[in-house]
């Protein structure tokens, strides 16, 4: 019985985290907008992420799905994340100007550090201070 009520909890928890308002939230869930803030925003933040818990979770509703997988090639192709899992489903939501359910399409990617990360963040560090120290 206790394994029934901790799925429906993480069900509950994974509707209110989607957009319905909830404010669950895993401390390594980035949930990416496509209109609020710029690509390399969501490639920092989760790089930031990825030094602090060793994997980020990306996840999106809608159009903001192909911000997601963007983030998500831009830090595998240059070396900093593994592909963990990618998970997709559908949203029930309410569409506030029609009152009535809409479905959206959702995707969570998780990914993991590279074992080249800690060493491409270090170089990242040294190119940034380089560069202030030419500036001044």
């Amino acid at each position: 019985m206790e394994e029934i009520t901790e799925g429906v909890n993480n069900v509950n928890n994974a509707i209110a985290g989607a957009g319905a308002g909830g404010d669950v939230h895993k401390k390594n869930r980035i949930q990416v907008s496509n209109t609020k803030k710029p690509l390399f925003f969501y490639v920092n933040l989760a790089k930031r992420y990825m030094q602090q818990h060793n994997e980020v979770e990306l996840s999106a509703l809608g159009l903001a799905i192909s911000t997601v997988v963007s983030v998500a090639e831009i830090l595998k192709n240059n070396g900093f994340a593994v592909e963990k899992k990618i998970m997709t489903s559908t949203v029930e939501m309410r569409d506030d100007s029609r009152g009535r359910p809409i479905s959206k399409a959702k995707i969570e990617i998780v990914l993991g550090k590279t074992e080249k990360f800690d060493e491409l963040m270090a170089a990242a560090v040294e190119r940034e201070a380089a560069a202030a120290e030419e500036q001044s």
